[in-house]
């Protein structure tokens, strides 16, 4: 009886634990299936001579949909993926029906030569190797067809199924293609990492991981990054606990108008000794932050000239500010700007200010009125406490343990 609970054991380990998707995720890729498979072959059909012999659809093009629409961030499922897969997996299958004359040995070498070139021009896709053995054992109609074959169905059906792709995915909110991000450096232009990479996992990290993994990985690489860096921030949630904006925001804002003069948005960052103000509307909506790079700009500041003028000008434009700086704030702000709810979790504020950059985020309410600002020493102190807080509670519970053991 144990062999056979052991044996049913083992069966059900071979059943792939896929990742959890919604019931509406699952309709939407199955819409997107049916919308991609009917225009190709009703595109096919309407304005395309099949001479009554090619097929109207292939076989490998509905494993593509199901790619393409299931996963559509995947590197096998981009538009290079797809239609350089299909497309040069056909012709080397119909080159080795030509040439090869047995159709097991044309078949084999059609196969596997094609999964190589498409390593070698990095478009590989699974349904290309199909294609392939299709181009060899697909019939009469298929062999006489030639190239021809290549052109229509595989070339024409795999573009018109990749733009039906393009607008079907991101029409329902999924980004797609999904093109690899620039490789991320330190916004100072200096060699050390980003802020968050020097605690956290580097990218360097993950490369040398993938390199020891040496497997195909059916997820982009930048993915695969960004979800390591969402599950970064998850750990950040729990160790921080719930502490969210609205705890450590400054209330008592010092704000402006985009009518109010340069002059005194200078005079109120002189006054209360801050970098930045936030510009608001009547109803207290954030239009945008003026800060004192900006005014500085404003008083004839040429960052790209700023080396070459000695320190008196720069004291006199500085002067000039004081004095009689005209126009409005309007004129000089920095908008739109990235504002956070009062309810948003504190973590979530670590990859703005720490790799974005940001200084000061404006912090407003379900109405998106300004209620609040954070700055990056508010930031720090609230993780600062925090660390405190846990390492206070571990503290508690080791004496705690101690106490019970002896």
């Amino acid at each position: 009886m144990s062999k056979v609970l052991q044996s049913l054991s083992w069966v059900r380990r071979l059943v792939p634990d896929l990742t959890h998707i919604s019931r509406l995720e699952q309709l939407r890729v199955c819409a997107g299936i049916l919308t991609g498979i009917l225009t190709v072959g009703f595109i096919g059909a309407g304005f395309l001579d099949s001479s009554g012999d090619l097929p109207l659809l292939t076989a490998p093009l509905g494993a593509s949909a199901i790619i393409l629409f299931t996963l559509p961030a995947s590197p096998l499922a981009q538009p290079g993926s797809i239609l350089g897969g299909n497309v040069v997996s056909a012709a080397i299958g119909v080159t080795c029906a030509k040439w090869l004359g047995e159709p097991l040995i044309a078949a084999t070498f059609a196969g596997t030569v094609s999964v190589a070139a498409m390593f070698f021009l990095r478009c590989l896709h699974p349904p290309g190797g199909a294609l392939a053995l299709m181009a060899v054992l697909g019939g009469p109609a298929i062999k006489a067809a030639g190239y021809g074959f290549v052109i229509w169905p595989v070339a024409l059906g795999s573009l018109i199924l990749l733009v039906t792709g393009v607008l079907f995915n991101n029409l329902t909110g999924r980004r797609y293609p999904h093109l690899t991000k620039p490789v991320s450096s330190n916004r100072h232009k200096t060699t050390d990492p980003a802020p968050l990479q020097r605690i956290g996992f580097r990218s360097d990290d993950l490369d040398a991981i993938l390199r020891e993994h040496d497997e195909v990985v059916d997820v982009s690489r930048d993915s695969l990054e960004a979800l390591f860096r969402k599950v970064e921030l998850q750990a950040y949630h729990r160790r921080f606990g719930r502490v969210v904006c609205a705890d450590i925001m400054s209330r008592d804002i010092i704000s402006v108008t985009a009518d109010t003069p340069l002059r005194v948005a200078w005079g109120l960052l002189r006054q209360h000794g801050i970098k930045a103000l936030p510009v608001v509307s009547d109803n207290h909506h954030v239009l945008g932050m003026i800060t004192q790079a900006d005014l500085i700009k404003h008083g004839d500041w040429d960052a790209q000239r700023g080396l070459r003028i000695g320190i008196r000008q720069m004291a006199r434009r500085v002067i000039r500010l004081e004095r009689g700086q005209t126009g409005s704030v309007g004129r000089v702000m920095t908008g739109p700007v990235q504002t956070l709810r009062q309810d948003v979790a504190v973590a979530q504020l670590v990859p703005l200010m720490a790799d974005a950059g940001l200084e000061q985020i404006p912090i407003v309410n379900d109405e998106d009125r300004l209620v609040g600002i954070i700055a990056q020493s508010d930031l720090v102190a609230a993780l600062f406490r925090a660390q405190l807080a846990m390492a206070s509670g571990s503290l508690e519970r080791g004496r705690t343990i101690l106490s019970v053991v002896q």
